[in-house]
């Protein structure tokens, strides 16, 4: 089977890489496992050797979809979608671990898609994904850090974040031009409530449009009484977007809500 490069397949073919993967996801026999894009199915023979009790593959490629239909018959249910369309399908009485290898055009958009979703820990235990290495930085970054920012704001509203490796462009067919990185998300007991997850994506998108310059301006662009709010929340005016911690963006989205409630 050919990789497509119109869907942004790499296959990951390094068995000692594919074992770590599968380690890093604990699989235990009552585990539903969820993997999105297989490819030929090299992680899925990792992850069937942990006999889970139920694994669920989504490959949008109809002739790959077809050929893991024929390579393991009843051992897996697969789903010719494409993830994007389907990633809240998933409704069990227990959450599900999810694994992939991501396209890299459609990563991040996977990732905000499932964070978006309501109670997000009743329904997935944990996720299991290879990111573009430039992406899983900003996605673990923390503050005062040139790699901080909205998707690192946005995921750690939800999610805790592990980098586990960095995984050499060799270990791919084809081979990409590009590191990637194996990340693990876990879910948060406890998170901000907010009104609309939008709302943060709308603050950030403002804060971080011009993240050189001091926030006063994109303060004053949210807020009449930017300068109350400001200190109020123990805001200096003069800082960077990425001074701001990530506790203090979620504070500022709340006076935000509050605004428009």
């Amino acid at each position: 089977m050919k990789p497509k490069k119109s869907l942004g397949q790499n296959f990951l073919n390094d068995k000692k890489i594919l074992t770590q993967i599968v380690e890093t996801g604990k699989i235990k026999k009552k585990d539903i496992i969820l993997e999105i894009g297989p490819g030929t199915g090299n992680l899925t023979n990792e992850i069937l050797k942990k006999s889970p009790k139920k694994l669920l593959v989504v490959e949008k490629d109809n002739n790959l979809s077809n050929f893991l239909k024929k390579k393991y018959e009843f051992k897996i249910d697969v789903i010719n979608k494409d993830i994007l369309n389907c990633y809240d399908i998933f409704k069990y009485d227990q959450p599900i671990k999810v694994f992939g290898n991501l396209p890299y055009n459609i990563s991040t958009r996977l990732l905000t898609s499932f964070i978006k979703l309501d109670n997000l820990k009743k329904k997935f235990e944990k996720f299991i994904f290879i990111f573009q290495k430039e992406v899983a930085d900003r996605i673990i970054a923390e503050e005062n850090t040139k790699n901080y920012g909205r998707l690192s704001i946005l995921t750690s509203w939800k999610m805790n974040c592990e980098k586990i490796i960095d995984i050499d462009p060799k270990y791919f067919y084809p081979k990409p031009n590009v590191w990637s990185s194996l990340i693990m998300l876990t879910p948060k007991s406890k998170i901000e409530k907010l009104v609309n997850s939008k709302n943060l994506e709308h603050i950030t998108n403002i804060f971080f449009s011009q993240r050189r310059k001091m926030i006063k301006k994109p303060m004053k662009l949210l807020f009449n009484d930017y300068q109350i709010i400001a200190k109020k929340l123990n805001i200096d005016l003069s800082l960077r977007p990425q001074n701001i911690s990530k506790d203090q963006y979620l504070e500022i989205c709340k006076c935000y809500e509050d605004l428009k409630h």
